[in-house]
C-alpha cells in the first residue's frame, strides 16, 4: 500500500471523555480482544478525530497496524490497557500526558513500547530516558511508524508456534513410527491438517475478496487503500498481498 508523509496538527480543542475507536464500533468491551496480537493506543488531551490532520495520521497509523485507539486522558489508557485479555499494546503519547501515564503504565506486561510524540523533544528528553520500554521522544509521526514496522513484525514472529520433531521419530520403522507420531504436540499436528485443507479448498476468489474488503472497511482500513486492494489482486498475487503490512502475516 502507498504510504502518505503525514506532520500532525493537532487541534487545540479537545476530545470527548470516553476511548474512541477508529474502527465503526465505539463500545469498549468488559474484556478486549483483538484480531491481531497487538494495537495501537495513541493518548492526547487534544485529538480531534475530526480533524483531517489527525484523520490522515490515523490512515497513517493503520497502514502499519490495523487496530488503532485513541484516549484523551491517561485514565482511559490504563482503564484500556487493563481491560485487554490478552496481546501487545504499543502507546503513542502526548509530551503533557507522557511523564505521569508511563509511571502508570511502564510495569503493566502487555505495554511493549511507548513513543512520546510532541513538539519539543528537549524538554521530555531527558526524563524519557528513565524508562526502558520508551523507543524515543519524536515531533513527527513517520518515525513512529516506521519503528512500529519493526515491533510489530517482532510481535509477528514471536507469536508463531513451532513443534520440533526428532530425526528418531521421523526415520523409525513402520510399527514404532506410528506410536511417535502419536506423542506429537497437539499444536503441530493440527498445523499440519490445516495446511492440507487450505490446499485442497477449491473456492471462488470474487467472493471471497468482496468478503475481505467488507471485514477490512468494517475495520477502518481507507477507501483508497481498499480500491488499490481490489483493482490490483489476482490470484498469483495471493502471497504478495499477505506479506503487506496491512494485513496478517
Amino acid at each position: 500500500m502507498h504510504r502518505q508523509n503525514t506532520t500532525l496538527t493537532i487541534s487545540k480543542a479537545t476530545a470527548s471523555g470516553t476511548p474512541s475507536r477508529i474502527t465503526p464500533s465505539n463500545v469498549m468491551q468488559t474484556r478486549r480482544r483483538m484480531t491481531q496480537n497487538y494495537l495501537v493506543i495513541w493518548v492526547d488531551g487534544n485529538i480531534d478525530s475530526n480533524n483531517h490532520d489527525c484523520q490522515n495520521t490515523l490512515e497513517l497509523l493503520r497502514t502499519v497496524v490495523s487496530d488503532v485507539n485513541i484516549c484523551t486522558t491517561s485514565e482511559q489508557c490504563v482503564q484500556f490497557l487493563n481491560d485487554l485479555d490478552d496481546g501487545k499494546a504499543f502507546v503513542i503519547s502526548s509530551g503533557a500526558l507522557g511523564q505521569h501515564l508511563v509511571h502508570n503504565i511502564h510495569s503493566l506486561a502487555q505495554v511493549d513500547a511507548i513513543y512520546i510524540f510532541c513538539g519539543n523533544k528537549t524538554i521530555h528528553e531527558q526524563w524519557a530516558k528513565e524508562w526502558t520500554k520508551i523507543r524515543g521522544v519524536f515531533t513527527s509521526m513517520n518515525p513512529i511508524c516506521e519503528s512500529l514496522k519493526k515491533v510489530a513484525r517482532h510481535c509477528d514472529h514471536d507469536s508463531i508456534p513451532m513443534s520440533f520433531v526428532s530425526k528418531q521419530t521421523m526415520t523409525a520403522e513402520d510399527g514404532s513410527q506410528e506410536q511417535n507420531l502419536d506423542q506429537l504436540q497437539p499444536s503441530y499436528m493440527y498445523s499440519v491438517l490445516f495446511k492440507d485443507i487450505i490446499l485442497e479448498i477449491n473456492e471462488d476468489d470474487n467472493k471471497y475478496m468482496e468478503a475481505l474488503v467488507v471485514y477490512c472497511r468494517d475495520q477502518g482500513v481507507s477507501q483508497r487503500q481498499l480500491k488499490y486492494f481490489q483493482d490490483n489482486y489476482h490470484q498469483k498475487s495471493a502471497i504478495w498481498w499477505y506479506t503487506e503490512e496491512i494485513f496478517l502475516y
